[in-house]
């Protein structure tokens, strides 16, 4: 490893200057680390191995640092836990869970747990991760507020291999959230990574069950319905539609569920249907096609059973919606600047699809009238015109009887009932930065 003597990053010893400012790399023990008036904790050494050389952020559950390993001499992320955060048993079984669950990862796209303990002599609890450098999603989206068509499908196909490798091992993330996803950036474009598995839940049964019935997890805004409501029912698919409530937000750079507060936003989500896409990002930097109104609508669908089944399929259907050809895997290796190339060549034609209104019902449950039009998409080959009429004779199997009331809009109401007396249902956001 090299270290800059000048801020104290560290680096791969094939580098040869800080890209920060310029300062010539050397020997982490050529490079002293500076005391720091403000945190006493730099240039300290935890657990007798992991080296403390700078702070890199603060969180609401803990101080973040860059450091080095000693005992096999690999850069480290650090993030020691504030005392209050310390004391509560929950939270804590939640960063140790977060340890032992990162053994079943795999990790392309999914941040490496390397530790979880407590240093003997301070009594810090730490936990200890690949360093990644980069930007969480949440950072970009402030900036920028939007991505590129390019920029989105390559990081969906990326947090697609990811959530599914996870999924195919009973894992679901439960907190899925443009703060949860990390971009670290490389000259053929970013690499994704999740964080924060602290709050999965184990589908396999491998692990202590830490929420009570009726107990929610996650961030409302990006939150599904059933698990809004805090059934035990819930699967694979509270991802697909977190990923796609992040979607839609980096299409549009506004979420899809609004409200002043956490009961009146999770209201929304079990209520209110979002602006399709296509309208609510026209006139902004980046056209989205029609054919994503589609898209976004199955895998933003109130009902799991007629949500889009994985988040893989979903990222497909969005490349597909974008005029790609192939699949998220293949995406998902391809430079930013290919799939810029090929999405530039037919978006279009896309943007030219014609649109006809439909007329809404009173009742948002009922059957659409005979001879009611939607989008008219552009054709986007045999097996996406198959997925969306799957959509919908999946839809039609679920509802019955033309006009009949889905048999989920019991719990619906419930959830709802439970939001306005504010007592049945207790929302816990977890707030990991």
């Amino acid at each position: 490893m090299k270290s800059c003597p000048q801020c104290q990053r560290v680096f791969p010893n094939d580098a040869g200057f800080c890209p920060a400012d310029g300062t010539a790399l050397t020997a982490p023990s050529m490079a002293p680390i500076a005391p720091s008036a403000e945190d006493a904790r730099i240039g300290t050494r935890l657990c007798n191995r992991y080296e403390i050389r700078r702070k890199v952020a603060d969180g609401g559950t803990g101080r973040v640092y860059e450091g080095i390993d000693r005992l096999n001499d690999a850069r480290i992320a650090l993030k020691i836990l504030h005392d209050q955060v310390a004391k509560d048993e929950v939270s804590l079984e939640r960063f140790k869970r977060e340890y032992e669950i990162s053994a079943l990862l795999p990790h392309e796209h999914i941040v490496s747990v390397l530790d979880f303990q407590r240093d003997p002599a301070t009594g810090t609890w730490l936990l200890v991760m690949e360093f990644l450098d980069g930007e969480e999603l949440r950072y970009v989206l402030k900036r920028e507020r939007v991505l590129s068509p390019e920029r989105l499908v390559r990081m969906l196909s990326q947090v697609a291999i990811g959530l599914d490798g996870a999924h195919g091992r009973g894992l679901i993330h439960r907190d899925l959230k443009p703060d949860n996803i990390f971009l670290c950036g490389t000259r053929e474009g970013d690499v994704s990574k999740l964080l924060d598995f602290g709050s999965a839940k184990d589908t396999a049964g491998n692990k202590k069950k830490l929420t009570v019935l009726g107990t929610t997890i996650g961030s409302p805004y990006y939150m599904a319905p059933e698990q809004a409501q805090g059934l035990e029912t819930l699967d694979a698919r509270a991802d697909v539609f977190a990923l796609a409530a992040v979607t839609y937000e980096c299409m549009t750079g506004q979420v899809p569920f609004v409200g002043n507060n956490g009961p009146s936003i999770l209201l929304a989500i079990l209520t209110k249907d979002p602006v399709p896409p296509s309208v609510k990002g026209s006139g902004g930097k980046y056209p989205v096609p029609p054919g994503l109104d589609n898209v976004l609508e199955e895998a933003l669908a109130k009902n799991p059973a007629i949500r889009t089944r994985t988040v893989g399929a979903f990222a497909d259907a969005v490349g597909h919606a974008y005029g790609l050809s192939g699949d998220h895997r293949q995406w998902a290796a391809l430079p930013l600047q290919q799939l810029g190339v090929q999405i530039g060549e037919v978006l279009p034609g896309l943007m030219a699809a014609k649109v006809v209104p439909v007329s809404v019902s009173s009742d948002p449950f009922a059957s659409p009238a005979a001879g009611a039009v939607g989008i008219e998409r552009p054709s986007l080959g045999r097996g996406m015109d198959q997925a969306f009429a799957a959509t919908r004779e999946a839809e039609l199997q679920v509802q019955g009887v033309p006009g009949s009331k889905p048999p989920w809009l019991l719990p619906v109401i419930v959830g709802l009932l439970a939001l306005v007396l504010g007592g049945a249902v207790t929302l816990i956001v977890m707030m990991s930065k």
